[in-house]
């Protein structure tokens, strides 16, 4: 299986990454034969991956990465870097290499201390590899302190390292940044496509595949948590009922705290998961006896580890609240799809007659209306405004049409 066998309806892409990883081959190949490597090359020391929720932008980073990696004895014969089954690509593609490092965030941002952490890291020479890459899946949560610190190591990086950004757009990342990476813009999968890949990969019933890949208009990660997730499905189905029970004030206040009081129940099974493993194994780290009590100036760095999780859940909340937005503006695409009479595929077919019955009692500019008011809605808590109040603006404007 190659590296790219993941990467979802993204022919272009791969066609540009193949290439580059074959130059990148080439090029350390002669410098460490001494050679005067080729003044052409496809490769570069930064790249910036954009696309839509769900497009792969991460799975074409690590694809990358695994590709740079590559120490299959068949390059040498001609073959491809990225074979998938040599240790590079192995321990690449699963987290696993010493000289690729993958940063994630779970929190609302990326600070300045992080990334100087990161920078320093990108300074150093390969372990083992042929390459130090450095992926920031988050690059959009950067702030601008931060999106300043990254800049210098962009600008000036060590002669084998590679930075591998991704965010949703190009306006997401600083203009100084964004100006020096090489931009490859990711589309969003066809439903045929991300189906396929759950049903290879995962071995998803093709029937429950279709369904999810159908229900998520082609979000690869929402797709397998659909398909394979009761508690995700449960609460998509809550979501899906919400425009039926706004027909008086008192349904837009109740619909509005459920929506809130759903996100919260996530945001705290995740908490119930990850806090107490994270602060039991902290505890131990600093020597506290089991059960008993935290040795002397320990508190400010338990204070740190709350303080961390106290923004994880706000995350995961509102992570939470915008998936529920997401499927409640495919809720009204199809309402506006049925009224129009276009032929688009129906998102959310297994709630027909709900669709059918919001059509006949409504008009297409009352649908568009309430489309935009889900998008003002995911904009107000961006833009940190109470969620209970966003949600509630939102289900009222959404009675009104």
């Amino acid at each position: 299986m190659a590296v790219w066998d993941d990467l979802v309806g993204q022919e272009r892409v791969q066609a540009q990454l193949a290439a580059a990883a074959r130059d990148a081959d080439v090029l350390v190949t002669a410098v460490a034969q001494g050679e005067h490597p080729p003044d052409a090359s496809k490769m570069t020391h930064a790249w910036l991956f954009t696309g839509p929720p769900g497009s792969g932008r991460s799975t074409a980073a690590r694809a990358f990465a695994a590709a740079l990696q590559c120490v299959s004895p068949d390059r040498a014969l001609g073959g491809a870097p990225g074979c998938g089954f040599c240790d590079g690509c192995h321990t690449a593609l699963v987290g696993t290499h010493a000289d690729v490092e993958v940063v994630r965030t779970d929190l609302l941002s990326i600070g300045v201390k992080e990334t100087r952490d990161l920078v320093r890291r990108a300074q150093l020479s390969p372990a083992v590899g042929r390459w130090q890459v450095i992926i920031l899946e988050d690059a959009d949560r950067l702030t601008e302190g931060a999106g300043n610190v990254l800049l210098k190591a962009v600008e000036e990086p060590a002669p084998r390292t590679v930075w591998l950004l991704c965010a949703p757009s190009l306006e997401d990342v600083l203009p100084t940044i964004r100006s020096r990476c090489r931009h490859l813009t990711l589309r969003t999968p066809p439903v045929v496509a991300v189906a396929d890949v759950l049903i290879r990969r995962d071995g998803i019933e093709p029937d429950v595949a279709a369904a999810a890949a159908r229900a998520t208009q082609g979000h690869i990660g929402r797709a397998r948590r659909l398909a394979t997730d009761e508690r995700a499905r449960a609460r998509r189905s809550t979501v899906l009922k919400l425009p039926l029970r706004v027909d008086d004030i008192g349904g837009c206040f109740k619909a509005a705290q459920e929506l809130i009081d759903a996100a919260a129940e996530d945001a705290k099974q995740v908490a119930d998961e990850v806090d107490a493993k994270e602060t039991e194994e902290l505890k131990t780290a600093l020597g506290a006896a089991q059960g008993g009590r935290m040795p002397r100036g320990t508190a400010g760095v338990m204070k740190e580890l709350e303080d961390r999780q106290k923004r994880r859940k706000t995350r995961t909340q509102r992570d939470s609240l915008d998936l529920a937005l997401s499927d409640l503006t495919g809720f009204y695409r199809d309402v506006l799809t049925l009224q129009l009479g276009s032929e688009v595929a129906i998102a959310n077919d297994d709630v027909r007659d709900s669709l059918d019955r919001l059509a006949r009692a409504s008009t297409p500019e009352r649908t568009l209306r309430r489309i935009e008011a889900v998008i003002a809605c995911r904009e107000a808590l961006e833009a940190n405004v109470a969620p209970l109040l966003a949600v509630e603006a939102m289900t009222m404007a959404l009675r009104a049409g």
